[in-house]
């Protein structure tokens, strides 16, 4: 019997073509793909706005995923860590930042990852696999639904959460097609409805896929650059051995913008290494002629890692060094740090799940329990 297909893989055409090869109204397809969308839809049962024959026809053959978090964190700072438990045994982690009564979801695109930065603990968890569209945008609704049970309050479920940000496990980049498959169903009015300009995709620097992240849909971009010049970006990050930083950049400087927008470039200040008043002029100098914002991040040291994090004095130093130069800069306080969510910190062990412990991505269709679980 053929597999199910999870409905919160598809965008809305994609669901519309798949009403069409059933044989249903294809005009039905704009509201269910709504209820997939909305924070606690768990089966087709449960959609009693779509007629009995349409809610029973996809019970044959599909099937609705979630995401049920295995463990659950809270941070001092109200910062809180989601473990997710996949299907396959795989975990990841995502973070919600909460921060003057808005919130921000930290997303991750991949299980593990194969880019190895040096100042990255999910790196040393190497790379299992790619998140599916539907893995990516679950994330998204169980952050929702931990909101309302938490009494969180809002006229809308997708005033919620008010930005997203791609930082989390994984390179999204690298994850490419189902990024973007997941972020045209949260940008759709009838899915998540999130703008442009609340959705942000970090990279290390893939610049071939920033050049088609630019052509294919419009969201922020943030790079992570941590070092101006190759020598010490080569240290940092491996792939700079393959688009080093003037290649990077320059496709920092093509990226489409709209009027209001820049690109976030993410610097990491670990001491000694690039935290030094050469390296801020000589980061000052390689950002000519972008339209950018220099987001500065003092490293969250670790036990495993050999970096230490800079003195204050220094950051503020390379802040005023940027500032100088015509740069808006920022310096990003670590959140979450004492329950490892901070920025380089996700590297899930399963958190508390054992081998008694149930799957945690449940799926289910409870019209046709006699089919394969999906």
């Amino acid at each position: 019997m053929p597999t199910p297909t999870d409905l919160k893989n598809l965008t809305q055409p994609r669901l519309t073509e798949f009403f069409l090869d059933l044989g249903l109204p294809p005009s039905r397809a704009r509201h269910v793909f709504a209820l997939l969308h909305r924070p606690g839809t768990r089966d087709f049962a449960g959609m009693s706005s779509v007629r009995k024959e349409i809610r029973n026809m996809l019970a044959q053959h599909a099937c609705i995923s979630w995401l049920e978090p295995a463990a659950v964190e809270q941070s001092r700072d109200g910062t809180v860590k989601f473990a997710f438990r996949l299907n396959d045994g795989a975990a990841i982690e995502s973070v919600l930042i909460p921060a003057e009564g808005r919130h921000t979801l930290c997303v991750s695109s991949q299980a593990g990852c194969a880019m190895g930065c040096r100042i990255c603990l999910t790196a040393g968890m190497g790379f299992q696999r790619n998140l599916t569209p539907a893995e990516i945008v679950n994330q998204v609704l169980a952050a929702q639904e931990h909101l309302i049970r938490s009494g969180c309050i809002r006229a809308t479920p997708r005033q919620l959460i008010d930005n997203l940000v791609f930082m989390g496990m994984g390179e999204p980049l690298a994850n490419y097609e189902n990024l973007l498959c997941a972020l045209n169903i949260l940008m759709d009015e009838q899915g998540q409805g999130f703008s442009e300009r609340r959705i942000t995709v970090s990279t290390c620097g893939l610049v071939p896929r920033i050049k088609d992240l630019g052509r294919d849909i419009r969201v922020n971009l943030a790079v992570s650059l941590h070092a101006a010049d190759d020598i010490t970006r080569d240290i940092l990050m491996p792939v700079n051995r393959t688009y080093g930083v003037d290649e990077v950049l320059a496709a920092c400087r093509a990226y489409p913008l709209s009027k209001r927008q820049v690109v976030f470039i993410e610097y990491v200040l670990i001491a000694g290494l690039n935290d030094t008043a050469s390296a801020a002029r000589k980061l000052a100098e390689k950002l000519q002629g972008i339209r950018c914002r220099v987001n500065l991040l003092p490293y969250n040291e670790s036990p495993s890692l050999s970096y230490r994090c800079s003195p204050p004095e220094n950051i503020a130093a390379f802040q005023e060094i940027l500032r100088g130069s015509g740069y808006r800069t920022l310096i990003r306080n670590s959140r979450g740090a004492d329950i490892s969510a901070a920025c380089g910190q996700l590297v899930s062990n399963g958190h508390g799940a054992d081998a008694s412990t149930p799957d945690r991505v449940v799926r289910q269709n409870r019209l046709a329990p006699s089919a394969p679980a999906c």
